[in-house]
């Protein structure tokens, strides 16, 4: 089994570098778009916080960031394609200052520095460790060598551009207050009885259901608790409490703050946290000028 995973492991780094050295020898076009982000069906975050589910011209036009090390060689052979022949939009999500997604993210950045049309799309730091937590001073690649540059991060490099997935619909239902407080666990924690165990007398879901019953769920709560950035996010823009425990340095440079806590104190400082009003509507305006921009720059 062990030597199993290490020969998998090996042929997984042997495909990325194989192709990102034939990305590197193509010729690159602009043709049309293609929109890079974590593809992840079973974390809703990372499948609504990208741009192309938003704008009719971008829709169809995606292409998941780790397809470059698929077994198959089909799948690497298209993301080769896609990637050469169009104008990329990476984002949104963590993609930044993260291991998994080091090498593709400094790939586009050389593709940038070259005549490839490139724009991030709220994109962000995602530092897993905890000395990282409030103390991120620069991303890992240098984003003023995209066409355009729209980061999450507040106080970071590049434009002010918080996750696209306020555009989505669902923030406009009305919702009723039944429940005081409700805890939303990242996917990961779900796996972690010692801790779901202690909330079991509460209302609980996680980032691992359906978009449309999350965001129901933060509505009928007065406030949430969660590990979950994007639980944080859309809680803070159905103008409710958040209390985040948090397990990256991406919840700390967003423009409106949580309160920061830990699975033991939380039900305490949840008490604490403040509401936010106007959130969505800033959020989206943000979204709709970047995509103006981006039509623009791209000629979509």
């Amino acid at each position: 089994m062990v030597i199993n995973k290490l020969i998998a492991s090996l042929q997984r780094k042997k495909t990325r570098r194989r192709t990102v050295k034939a990305i590197l020898s193509r010729e690159q076009h602009n043709n049309d778009v293609v929109n890079i982000h974590r593809l992840d069906t079973k974390n809703i975050g990372d499948y609504y916080c990208v741009p192309h589910h938003y704008f009719e011209k971008l829709k169809g036009k995606h292409l998941d960031i780790f397809d470059y090390k698929s077994q198959d060689k089909s799948v690497t052979d298209n993301f080769t394609k896609q990637i050469s022949d169009n104008a990329l939009i990476i984002g949104g999500g963590g993609l930044l200052n993260r291991g998994g997604f080091k090498l593709q993210m400094n790939l586009f950045e050389k593709l940038a520095s070259q005549s490839k049309k490139t724009v991030l799309w709220g994109v962000g730091h995602n530092a897993k460790s905890p000395k990282y937590y409030g103390n991120i001073t620069n991303y890992n690649i240098d984003v003023s060598k995209f066409g355009l540059a729209g980061t999450r991060d507040l106080t970071m490099p590049g434009e002010y551009v918080p996750c696209v997935s306020c555009l989505h619909e669902v923030f406009d239902k009305p919702f009723t207050e039944t429940e005081e407080v409700g805890v939303i666990f990242h996917k990961d924690t779900v796996k972690k009885e010692q801790i779901t165990n202690a909330f079991s007398e509460l209302p609980t879901t996680s980032n691992t259901t359906n978009l449309e019953e999350l965001i129901s769920f933060i509505g009928k709560c007065n406030a949430i608790i969660t590990d979950s950035y994007h639980a944080m996010y859309w809680t803070m823009l159905l103008g409710k409490k958040v209390a985040v425990v948090p397990n990256s340095s991406k919840f700390y440079d967003f423009k409106y703050k949580p309160i920061f806590t830990n699975f033991k104190d939380c039900l305490i400082d949840v008490k604490k946290a403040h509401t936010y009003s106007g959130v969505l509507e800033e959020c989206r305006e943000i979204n709709t000028n970047f995509y103006e921009k981006t039509a623009n720059y791209l000629n979509l």
